[in-house]
This record gives structure tokens, C-alpha cells and sequence, in this order.
């Protein structure tokens, strides 16, 4: 336990050298809600499936170039109960009746349900596409690949590898945010979700949009993580749990509650997809007034900079800094000597290692 008594020395030493910032000055206000307003895009994209790949009404397309009647033209789509309105007959989603025996019976001049029993008219699948209900919807992944049908397993897949994306972040983004820092961890992945998301609008295929969404829901969750903990460690303790509770909840719940207008407006699943992309772009501005975790630059023994970001906020909420803010946290009197890191430190972590190795076993199977 000599480790834990260490560490809660330290927050214990911290929490008193910081004491004379106050808990509610304008420092911290402006730190809350900017960090609040990060969360936004998270609500936005979280539950984006919802729309991107909702089902619109569908059936069989028969080609324009067919011969036949007018009666055969209208039912040549078998009809089937569907359960969801109570059993009620409806036009098939995944089968037409078979075309050279409809086309028989349409030049014999024969009449569907009059001269002809419907079910013994052999079916088949839908070898000429769909086509969708464009009410609702004008476009959405489901009717861009025709994820319907046969193909019906790769919409959960979808929503399946973007919370394998969530799983992977929340392995990578505390190693990345301990290596090379809060800030930057964070205003990466926003940048990165901006253009995964920008990348995603010209997908040409099922395959590259849900491997992009992959990356999509690794960068996320990334960002939400870190700035929980970016504004966890810079935050006083009362100020920290109104922050932890009802600001992000609340402010990820805006995202959410926006997500639906959004949708409402923008039928279009890739049009959609450009309204996230700029409420990201829109938040990278806020690199420049949300400052680094003192925290985490004492930790990586750069305390002057861990300084200078307290003297600035006491210069902020007015209020006069002492002489030596962290004289008690060096060690002996010897700041620690600074670390540099570069991305191959990464894999010299052992959950890197273990989580680039189960992603390449899967990529394999």
C-alpha cells in the first residue's frame, strides 16, 4: 500500500498548494463549461445508427422493361403477415413472384386471385435490387448497400464495430493520455473524429464505412474519457462533482436531444453525417482556453509549466499567487527530471500490446 499512501500524499498536497484559487472563480467556470460543451459531439455520434441505418419501407424492384398488365404488374409482390401491425397482409420485402411465370400467365391474359391461385405461383428473391421508401428518408446506409434481406447482419454488425471501436478507446486513451497528456490526447481525438467523419461522407462501400466507424467510436470514446479526466484533475472537489454529474450528463444529453432535430432536417445519411463533423470542427477552438492538467505535468516533473498554468488562473479569478506554488511536490527540492515520449512508447505498454494483438487476430479470422 506504500504506492496508495504515495498517491494520495500527493492529490493531498496538491489539493493545498491550489487551495487559494477558491472552488467557484471565473477560472473554473470557464473551464466547466468549455469542457461541457466537448461533449456535445459525443452525444451526437453515440446514438447516430439510429438514423444512419434505419430500415425504410422496401420491396422488390421489377424491371421497367417488362411486358406485363396492369393486374399482374400489382401483384407481383406476394403478400405476407407481418406481426407488427397485427397480422395485417402486406407486400413482401425479400420476394416477388417468379417473372417468367408471371409473364405466362400476363400474355396468356390470365387475372391474379381470379383465373390463377396466387400460392401456387413459385417466389423468388429480389435479383433486380429494392426499392425504398424515400417518405421518411431520402438515403440511408441501409438503402446505399441494401443492407436488407440476406444482408440484413451486417446493420448490427455495423452498430457491433463501432463499440468495438468504444472497447479498444477505452483501453488506448488512458496510455495515451498518461504518456503524452490530457490536452492534447483530447483535441487529438476531436480533430481525428473530424476527419474520420469527413472520410466516412465519401465511403464507397459497407466495408470502409464500418471500418471507419470502428475508428469512429475508438476516437469518441477517447475524447469523452479524457476530457472526464482533464476537467477531474483541474477542478476543485466541489466544483468536480457538479462537473462529473450534471455537466457532462447534461451537456452529453444536449448531443443527444440535438441528434433527432438534426435528423429531422437532414434525410440524408451522408448530409447527416456532415452536421457532426462541423459541431466537432467547432469545438477545436477550444485548444486555446482549456489549459494542460497541472496534475499531469507534475507527474511528468514539469512544474514550472504546471506553475505557470495556477499563476494564470489566479490572474484570472484576481487573486494573488504565492511566491512558490509547489515548493512541497519537489522532490528534495529537485524537480523530476522530464520525460519525452514518442509514439513507439506506446507499445511498450503491456495493454497496447495485448489490444494490438487481439485486433490483429481478429482482423485474421
Amino acid at each position: 500500500m506504500p504506492g496508495v499512501t504515495s498517491e494520495a500524499s500527493r492529490n493531498a498536497d496538491y489539493e493545498t498548494a491550489t487551495s487559494f484559487l477558491g472552488e467557484w472563480g471565473r477560472f473554473q467556470q470557464r473551464v466547466l463549461i468549455l469542457l461541457c460543451l466537448s461533449f456535445i459531439p459525443n452525444g451526437l455520434t453515440a446514438l447516430s445508427m439510429v438514423f444512419l441505418a434505419d430500415t425504410p419501407g422496401h420491396r422488390c424492384i421489377l424491371p421497367v422493361h417488362l411486358n406485363l398488365s396492369a393486374a399482374w404488374w400489382n401483384s407481383s409482390i406476394p403478400l405476407e403477415e407481418d406481426s407488427s401491425r397485427g397480422g395485417a397482409l402486406v407486400p413482401s420485402k425479400c420476394s416477388r413472384y417468379k417473372l417468367e411465370h408471371v409473364l405466362n400467365y400476363s400474355e396468356r391474359g390470365l387475372l391474379p386471385g381470379v383465373d390463377v391461385n396466387l400460392s401456387n405461383v413459385p417466389k423468388e428473391g429480389c435479383l433486380d435490387g429494392w426499392a425504398f421508401d424515400q417518405s421518411v428518408y431520402t438515403s440511408t446506409i441501409v438503402s446505399e448497400w441494401n443492407l436488407v434481406c440476406g444482408e440484413s447482419w451486417k446493420k448490427p454488425l455495423t452498430s457491433s464495430m463501432y463499440f468495438g471501436g468504444v472497447l479498444a478507446g477505452s483501453f488506448v486513451s488512458g496510455q495515451l493520455s498518461d504518456r503524452f497528456g490530457r490536452k492534447i490526447v483530447m483535441f487529438a481525438t476531436i480533430a481525428l473524429q473530424a476527419v474520420t467523419t469527413l472520410i466516412q461522407i465519401f465511403s464507397s462501400s459497407w466495408i470502409m464505412f464500418v471500418i471507419l466507424y470502428f475508428l469512429l467510436g475508438l476516437e469518441q470514446i477517447s475524447n469523452y474519457l479524457v476530457a472526464f479526466v482533464l476537467g477531474a484533475e483541474i477542478l476543485g472537489p466541489q466544483v468536480r462533482t457538479l462537473f462529473s454529474t450534471a455537466g457532462v450528463c447534461l451537456f452529453f444529453a444536449v448531443g443527444y436531444m440535438l441528434l433527432p432535430l438534426l435528423a429531422f432536417f437532414m434525410r440524408d445519411w451522408r448530409l447527416l453525417q456532415v452536421s457532426f463533423m462541423v459541431a466537432g470542427c467547432i469545438c477545436l477552438p477550444l485548444f486555446w482556453f482549456i489549459p494542460e492538467s497541472p496534475r499531469w505535468l507534475l507527474s511528468q516533473g514539469r512544474i514550472e509549466e504546471a506553475e505557470a498554468i495556477i499563476r494564470k488562473a489566479a490572474k484570472i479569478n484576481k487573486i494573488e499567487p504565492p511566491a512558490v506554488i509547489f515548493g512541497t511536490l519537489k522532490n528534495g527540492g529537485k524537480t523530476q527530471e522530464k520525460r519525452v515520449h514518442n509514439i513507439c512508447d506506446l507499445f511498450r505498454s503491456p495493454n497496447i500490446r495485448w489490444l494490438s494483438v487481439t485486433l490483429w487476430l481478429v482482423w485474421l479470422v
